[in-house]
Order: C-alpha cells, then structure tokens, then sequence
C-alpha cells in the first residue's frame, strides 16, 4: 500500500499526459524501474570493485601524504608510519562486502520459492492497489458516513502527495547532485569508475538522508579525492558541495518540492532515526513520509485553542527585543 501510494502521483500524470490506462502505466513503471536498477547495479559494482583495489593498492601511500601535510600544515606529526597491509585489510573487506552484497541480491531472486513468493505478493499487491486506486478508494469510503468521508478522503490524498512528493524530489535531486559531483571529480583528475561510484554515493546519501547527509555526502568524495589529486583537487571538490547545497536549499529544492513535503528538520532527523532503529534503512526512508502526512494530520484535525499561559521568560526577551531596536536606531541616528 506504501508503495501504491508513492507511485500513484507519477500513474496519474501517464494517465493524463498519454491517455494511458493505469494498470498499462504501472507496468510501464515496473519495467523501467527493474531496467533501471540492473543498470544501477552494473555501473555501480564495477565502480566500488574499483575502489576497493585503489585502497588496497594505494591507502598506505594516501596515508602517508596526509600525514605530512598535517605535519608541515600543523607543526606536529601524527604517526611515524602505516602499514600497508591494514589499507589491504580494508579493501579487500570493501571489495568482500560488494561481491558479497552481489551475491546476497542474486541469492534473494534465486534462493527459494518462498522469497519469489513474498516478492511477487508486494509487486502483485502494489500492482493492483496502484491500478485500481479509484475503486478501492471508494470501496473503502463506501464503508463510513459522509462526514467521515471528507476526512478519510483528504488524509488519503495527502498521503499520495506526501509519498510521492517525497520520493520524486528526493530522486530528482540526487541526480542533479550526483552528476556535479561526477563531472567536478573529472573535472580535478579523478578516475572515471570512482568518480561515478562516488558521486552517486554523495548524490543519494546528501538527497535521503536529513540533516547531516550533506556533510556525510561530501566527506568521503573529499577524502578520496584528497588522497588521490592533492589538497586543490579536494578544495575544489568541497567548494561545489558547499555552492550546490546553497543552490539546492534556496532555488532547487523549493522548487522541485514546492507542495510536495512540508516536514520540520529536527523531526524530519528524529523520524529518520526512529524509522531506522525500528526497521533499517528501509524503514527511514518509509519514516520521512509518514511523519509528514502524522504532522499535516494533526495540524488539521487536532484542536487548537489561544495561548493564554505567559512564560517566565517572555518579558526578558521582549525586553531584549526592544533593546536591540532602540540600539539600531541610535546607529541609523549617527
């Protein structure tokens, strides 16, 4: 039903834009979504395999050269050495995680009647609640009075903007920012297959994850390529994050998620959280959503009533205010 309920705003603009009927539309995404995540998956393993092998083949040297900037940027030495077979260690356990998480994916398609059966019961079931939305809805409604219907109607409604909004823009935006980070890692003379690899890595993590996701985005593509094109290959790297994120919170983002999710930072972060510790990734992604379309509910449906109640503090911070007002006119004055 979650499921159904993000891919409902994309059926809808097939239905209208080409006439299309929603389950042909539906197949039509279940199609390009598996054609996409195959092509995914063939660009990105290579990519990481890639990486995996610079570690291992070149970490100690990365290492070492971070170690003397420090020492002649700072005046102090961090380590006297490193050992090259810990960067070994560390690739070949990224190179085992990749190859692993490959066969852990074509072990899930491959392994049993019983995981084909759950699979093809969540693509069936989002099928047909995708395809025939309308006449669930009303199936549903038909149940409850007319004054419940408003409310059950509008909820359902904002349930399909707030998942589908989420998921669209959050997608739309992880490529832009996976493409900038691609062509500015070409751009300083980092490899192909690693600044592919790295740049989806910052575009997805800085898109879905909130808060911090933009530092994390940035941190590991700045590091590689630190180690890999010197201190102004790094530089140039961090710059484009830190402009491309201005230019995603007040141009992009407004824009592309106008009306789409309307959700508080602090408890878009708690929400990712919660999700997390209750069901791993999948679940933050899922909770990001939900707590929107939980906050959109209350604000409508709970009752409001005045403030009446003055805080203790209330007074001092008007009196702040009125200071600093006072003290802006005595400045304009002079």
């Amino acid at each position: 039903f979650f499921l159904s309920l993000a891919l409902q705003p994309l059926v809808l603009r097939l239905v209208d834009r080409f006439g299309w009927r929603r389950g042909s539309s539906v197949g039509v995404i279940y199609l390009a979504g598996i054609l996409g995540l195959v092509a995914f998956m063939v660009v990105l393993v290579p990519s990481m395999v890639s990486l995996a092998d610079n570690i291992s083949e070149n970490g100690g040297e990365w290492l070492e050269e971070g170690a003397q900037w420090v020492e002649d940027t700072f005046g102090f030495a961090i380590a006297d050495g490193f050992d090259n077979d810990v960067t070994t260690d560390l690739g070949d356990e990224v190179a085992g995680w990749v190859t692993g998480g490959g066969a852990d994916i074509l072990g899930f398609f491959t392994s049993g009647l019983g995981l084909a059966f759950d699979l093809a019961t969540v693509a069936m079931f989002t099928f047909y609640f995708t395809a025939d939305a309308p006449r669930f809805q009303r199936v549903v409604l038909s149940l409850m009075k007319p004054e419940h219907q408003e409310r059950v109607g509008w909820a359902w409604d904002q349930a399909v903007v707030q998942t589908g909004g989420y998921f669209y823009s959050r997608t739309i935006l992880m490529l832009i920012n996976a493409l900038g980070f691609f062509f500015t890692m070409l751009l300083v003379g980092v490899p192909v297959g690693l600044a592919l690899a790295l740049g989806i890595f910052g575009g997805f993590v800085s898109a879905f994850i909130p808060a911090i996701g933009t530092y994390l985005g940035a941190a590991i593509p700045v590091l590689i390529t630190l180690a890999l094109t010197g201190l102004v290959g790094a530089l140039i790297v961090l710059a484009y994050a830190l402009i491309y994120q201005q230019l995603e919170n007040y141009y992009l983002s407004p824009k592309i998620s106008s009306n789409t999710m309307s959700l508080n930072g602090a408890v878009a972060f708690g929400a990712a959280l919660a999700g997390g510790a209750i069901y791993g990734p999948i679940g933050a992604f899922v909770a990001l959503p939900v707590a929107a379309l939980i906050t959109a509910l209350i604000s409508n449906f709970a009752d409001h009533h005045e403030v009446v109640y003055e805080f203790e503090y209330a007074a001092h911070v008007e009196a702040a205010k009125e200071a600093a007002a006072e003290q802006r006119e005595f400045l304009e004055e002079d």
